[in-house]
């Protein structure tokens, strides 16, 4: 007797815009067969601030507070790209002192960044001991943002010329305490995620991304680099002090989230050591920290920084007033989060969660308002991207 193979029914199971695996608004419409994934759709759009059009109304120095709350994560990558961005038009040379703390302060905010991104990792595959013990380390570099700037987070150190706080030598050691603190944590975290067996089958082989996918759609930062491409803007265009500093580009080959996880764990050490080396030079080089502002002559510059998700980029334009022309902001995450697209089909619905939050996302920083004007009927209409994706289907 011949039996007939059953075929499991194709459903369309919604995750957001709200939902209790996601951290902001965004939607995933997945089409799945049982469990498998056969499909995805990913709509943004929910979250708009405006920020890059409030910038073309505010002056060079207000913009700083207004680009650091892009993303509460990355807000020191923002404003260090957006001053070095507006110096580039200024013709504004860092003091080394200045290039130093700065260098610092990015590379703390790494870390920052990728233990907090461990940490929700390990809380999505259901590993809560792991994610309480990483949470409980990143205390400690949360401990010496507050020590430096006097903010957890936002630490408004940035500024046009230089950075606004210096750091005494008094509290060198006590950082450095705490540096030894996280290299000890790093190693334990690292430890656990490549040598427990249901970290691996959780993360092994799941939500692959192929090197060649990657190279089209352009995916940065870690993303990138867990498909075995070393590209990293602190060494392809160094800025700040990381043309003195010798470290390595960490790359995996799998292209999966454990070589995402291995990036960013490697990523730790390296930032650790970029540290401790800012700190060794701050014990002996001195002068200013701020240099000489004057005017911003008419013309455009493009600067970009390697945030903690990857290539950030700002572009400005100059009128030649002390309100920019043109002020545009292109984040890792607006690169990033489509090769979803491409590393959740085939996957099982229970591994969507962890395969999501294996990029990264900030949604925050990747919501855009389109402005369209049709000549024909002279009507000029403004909306979001997901309005405007709502009109073309």
């Amino acid at each position: 007797m011949q039996i007939d193979k059953v075929t499991a029914p194709e459903y369309v199971v919604p995750l957001g815009p709200f939902h209790p695996a996601l951290l902001e608004g965004e939607y995933f419409k997945l089409k799945v067969e049982g469990e498998k994934v056969l499909d995805v759709d990913l709509k943004l759009g929910y979250n708009y601030r405006g920020i890059m059009k409030l910038a073309e109304s505010r002056s060079y120095h207000q913009n700083i507070y207004l680009f650091e709350r892009v993303c509460g994560i990355c807000s020191a990558a923002h404003t260090t790209a957006y001053t070095q961005t507006a110096e580039m038009l200024g013709g504004i040379e860092l003091p080394d002192r200045a290039r130093y703390i700065r260098t610092l302060i990015a590379e703390l905010e790494r870390i920052h960044s990728h233990l907090l991104w461990a940490g929700v990792g390990m809380e999505l595959i259901g590993f809560k001991t792991l994610f309480m013990l990483i949470w409980r380390d990143r205390e400690h570099v949360l401990d010496v943002l507050e020590a430096i700037s006097g903010n957890r987070q936002h630490y408004a150190m940035n500024t046009i010329g230089g950075v606004r706080k210096d750091i005494d030598k008094d509290m060198i050691p006590k950082i450095e305490e705490k540096l030894k603190l996280l290299h000890k944590a790093t190693e334990t975290a690292t430890k656990a995620v490549l040598e427990d067996g249901g970290i691996r089958a959780r993360t092994k082989g799941i939500g692959t991304l192929d090197k060649e996918i990657a190279r089209k759609i352009c995916v940065v930062g870690p993303v990138a680099r867990a498909t075995g491409m070393a590209i990293d803007v602190r060494k392809d265009d160094p800025y700040a002090a990381y043309d003195e500093i010798p470290f390595d580009i960490i790359t995996a080959e799998g292209g999966d989230i454990l070589s995402m996880a291995i990036v960013r764990l490697g990523e730790l050490v390296e930032s650790v050591k970029i540290s401790q080396f800012c700190l060794d030079k701050l014990k002996t080089v001195g002068g200013p920290i701020r240099a000489e502002v004057k005017e911003f002559p008419t013309g455009e510059a493009v600067g970009r920084v390697e945030a903690p998700r990857g290539e950030l980029m700002y572009y400005l334009v100059s009128n030649g007033t002390n309100i920019p022309e043109r002020a545009r902001v292109r984040t890792p995450s607006y690169l990033n989060d489509y090769a979803l697209l491409f590393m959740l089909p085939g996957e099982s619905l229970a591994d969507v969660p962890i395969t999501v939050a294996s990029v990264d996302p900030c949604m925050a920083c990747t919501d855009r308002m389109c402005s369209v004007t049709d000549h024909r009927i002279q009507i000029h209409k403004t909306g979001t991207l997901r309005d405007l994706s709502k009109s073309f289907r």
